[in-house]
């Protein structure tokens, strides 16, 4: 018991100072050196509530007893937008259908809202992109979307002569640095007798930034693509499809831009209005100069450390604008997935053609389960795991569970010399001690 100074004495509080006292201490004896040093052991032992909700944690002392005199309880939040640590991306089966963006519960509900809000009011007009027109607004988003995805892939092709990517010669697993992973994780061809080892070669772009294609729409509200179609309509990059709906314009691939709205004669069809009297429509150049692909016998590596860290930040910055630009445009512009295959459409509704290899597809007869998309569909991350240090130790199957996972594109750009955005710490596990050795692992609690 520390004594010294008489908290009740009238001397002690004549001379103007209050004291929070620390839970469960009551009318102890304290001795007073200063109010730095109170306040220090305050923060350290009056620690009676801890919450943490949402990314907010919040430390507050409460005293049992407080005195008139003694100042309230004060709290402290430390806001934190993105958790600590955060599980790893979920691996789904092939046998399993994806989940609803939205469960179909919360979907209904919103309909019978929506019906009861409209009841005896006049109709509104459709708004663009609806009615046929396009969202002027989101055109300039479009083109930097286009530009970006050009521009990622560009510098992908310069990272790729520094940083090592290999990728699996049976399974689509690839893995970001000096050699390949040792986990047994391969579900390909003849995995059993390989005991799951990988057997790995060089990747290429289309290995780390996945190639999702989907059919090209003339006239995004026209009639579905039927079974009989489907080798006659081109197909090209879904991110590209969703800008060409949304405002670009690529000559090779035309499409159909109305100047007046439809006019709705029922609930699924519809007539154009007449444009006969509006003037000829004069070709108008690009709003913003449309990048291109550098062919693969013109890329130039980097040449000194410097230049490669400024590439790196380049494609990251151009990887979070892609994806952030693609997730407000389909907001706009509906995209459609197959819930049991990766098969992408850009369009209120899917196509008709019946191309679905999934598990039981013959139930189905080969058709399509749509279902609203996600971003992560549209654009997918590719998950790899990360490599707390290139120049240090590989990993070591038996402290798989110590590493982290990050998208195969920030992996590349981190290792290249990139700063780890925020978004991906948590999945990369950063403040992790990993051990050094199998023994120290078994002492973790």
């Amino acid at each position: 018991m520390v004594s010294g100074v008489d908290f009740n004495s009238k001397n002690y509080l004549s001379h103007g100072k209050s004291v929070c006292l620390p839970p469960r201490m009551g009318s102890s004896m304290l001795s007073y050196h200063s109010r730095a040093d109170f306040l220090k052991l305050n923060s350290l032992t009056s620690l009676s509530s801890f919450q943490h909700r949402n990314g907010k944690l919040k430390l507050q002392s409460k005293p049992i007893a407080p005195s008139r005199r003694l100042h309230q309880p004060c709290a402290l939040v430390i806001r934190c937008d993105h958790p600590q640590n955060a599980d790893l991306p979920r691996y789904y089966s092939k046998k399993e259908k994806k989940p609803f963006p939205v469960p179909i519960v919360e979907l209904r509900r919103a309909a019978r809202e929506r019906f009861k809000k409209s009841r005896g009011q006049p109709k509104k007009p459709v708004p663009p992109p609806k009615n046929g027109l396009i969202v002027k607004s989101l055109v300039p988003l479009a083109y930097d979307v286009f530009n970006e995805r050009i521009t990622l892939i560009n510098n992908l092709k310069k990272l790729l002569k520094v940083v090592k990517v290999h990728a699996c010669r049976y399974c689509n697993e690839i893995h970001v640095g000096p050699i390949g992973h040792p986990f047994k994780s391969c579900r390909g061809h003849r995995a059993s007798i390989r005991k799951g080892l990988h057997e790995w070669t060089y990747a290429t772009v289309e290995d780390v930034f996945m190639p999702v294609d989907s059919y090209h729409l003339y006239d995004r509200l026209g009639k579905r693509i039927r079974h009989d179609e489907r080798f006659s309509i081109p197909r090209l990059p879904a991110v590209v499809e969703l800008c060409v709906q949304a405002g670009v314009d690529l000559p090779e691939f035309p499409t159909k831009r109305r100047r007046k709205p439809i006019i709705r004669i029922g609930k699924s069809e519809f007539v154009d209005a007449d444009e006969s009297e509006l003037p000829d429509p004069v070709p108008e150049p690009p709003l913003k100069p449309i990048l291109t692909e550098i062919p693969d016998t013109e890329i130039v590596a980097p040449r000194d450390e410097e230049e490669t860290i400024q590439l790196a930040e380049e494609t990251l910055e151009a990887w979070e604008q892609m994806r952030r630009g693609a997730k407000k445009l389909m907001r706009m512009y509906p995209v459609r997935v197959c819930g049991y295959c990766p098969e992408v459409h850009v369009g209120p509704s899917g196509h008709k053609a019946q191309n679905c290899g999934a598990h039981k597809h013959q139930q189905r007869n080969g058709q399509h389960g749509w279902q609203s998309a996600v971003l992560d569909d549209l654009i997918p991350p590719r998950y790899v795991w990360h490599v707390p240090d290139v120049n240090g130790p590989p990993l070591q199957r038996e402290l798989r569970s110590f590493y982290g996972q990050a998208p195969a594109v920030v992996e590349i750009c981190v290792q290249a010399g990139a700063d780890v955005p925020d978004q991906y710490k948590p999945t990369m596990r950063l403040d992790i001690g990993i051990p050094t050795s199998l023994r120290e692992a078994e002492m973790v609690v």
